[in-house]
């Protein structure tokens, strides 16, 4: 196992019915299907849904042959504004496929949250049988929200981007609350604007008339998660997170070296399990061609 492949394994979760994607569900069943097959499935993470969208999903599902679904597919449920409901929904759902044998496990659901009342009413609503990802906002400081969550179980979300310049954080309050998850212990998840891997001027939808910006890159984000969890200061693990050149970073078979400091394979596994669990992406195929095109994937990683 090489140094992509510890940081990166089924870290993408496939978000193609969100923006800017915004596909139908058919088509995002169909490319999920096909990922999955596909030799760089070994980076596939979860399908992630709406969770007012589950019957649209199985009704898909049922246009499908069998052996597409199989193994069965990991959800990533996104909770709307009525929790309650929603709650009653994938109980129903989950009763549905554990009863039929169905090919979906529901297992995680993501929440938002802005204060500590809410992270506990949430944690106390959610069955144990669904692990929750609760996110937060960036601005103020979230460290008592991320404790909170720390505390009664939860993981925690970042939104690290979107379809306009000013739904991108500033590095600073990324920086923060990647050393708050840190210091708290937390694994978190990331999601929006990081369809890329490195840190740079993109488009921002996939409109010919898109604007650009500045987006965060995935590697970057991992990256500095992992660092900072080695001990790295606050103000390098910023440097990190706008580093925009793969030549700065030296990627092998033992580990990853970035401006002198250098994590083995055993600790980037380990940011994986006690940090940053995975991203968002309402595509799979750019981030991976983005690692071919940077010559970022070896064999191994490319074929699984």
């Amino acid at each position: 196992m090489n140094a992509i492949r510890a940081l990166l394994a089924e870290s993408i979760d496939y978000a193609g019915l969100f923006p800017p994607a915004g596909l139908d569900m058919a088509t995002a069943v169909e490319n999920y299907a096909r990922y999955r097959a596909e030799p760089a499935a070994w980076a596939l993470g979860r399908f992630v849904v709406p969770v007012a969208r589950l019957g649209e999903l199985e009704a898909a599902a049922r246009l499908m042959p069998a052996s597409r679904l199989k193994p069965s597919w990991r959800l990533a449920l996104v909770a709307g504004p009525d929790l309650v409901q929603d709650l009653g929904l994938v109980a129903e759902f989950n009763r549905h496929q554990t009863q039929s044998d169905g090919p979906f496990v529901a297992d995680t659901i993501e929440v938002k949250a802005t204060s500590v009342r809410d992270i506990e009413d949430i944690m106390h609503r959610i069955p144990g049988t669904l692990q929750a990802y609760i996110e937060v906002p960036l601005d103020p400081d979230p460290r008592n929200l991320l404790g909170a969550i720390h505390s009664l179980g939860g993981r925690a979300k970042v939104r690290t981007g979107g379809v306009t310049r000013d739904a991108f954080p500033t590095t600073s309050h990324l920086t923060r609350f990647l050393r708050g998850s840190v210091q708290a212990a937390l694994p978190f998840k990331a999601t929006a604007g990081l369809h890329h891997p490195l840190r740079g001027e993109y488009r921002l939808t996939y409109a010919s008339d898109s604007p650009a910006g500045a987006m965060f890159g995935f590697l970057n984000l991992f990256l500095a998660t992992a660092f900072l969890r080695a001990g790295i200061p606050e103000i390098d693990a910023a440097r990190l997170l706008e580093e925009g050149s793969p030549e700065a970073l030296q990627l092998d078979e033992s580990g990853v070296a970035w401006e002198g400091y250098r994590l083995d394979l055993d600790g980037l596994r380990a940011a994986r399990r006690q940090g940053v669990v995975s991203f968002g992406s309402c595509s799979f195929t750019e981030p991976i061609g983005d690692l071919e095109a940077l010559h970022l994937l070896g064999a191994e990683a490319r074929h699984g």
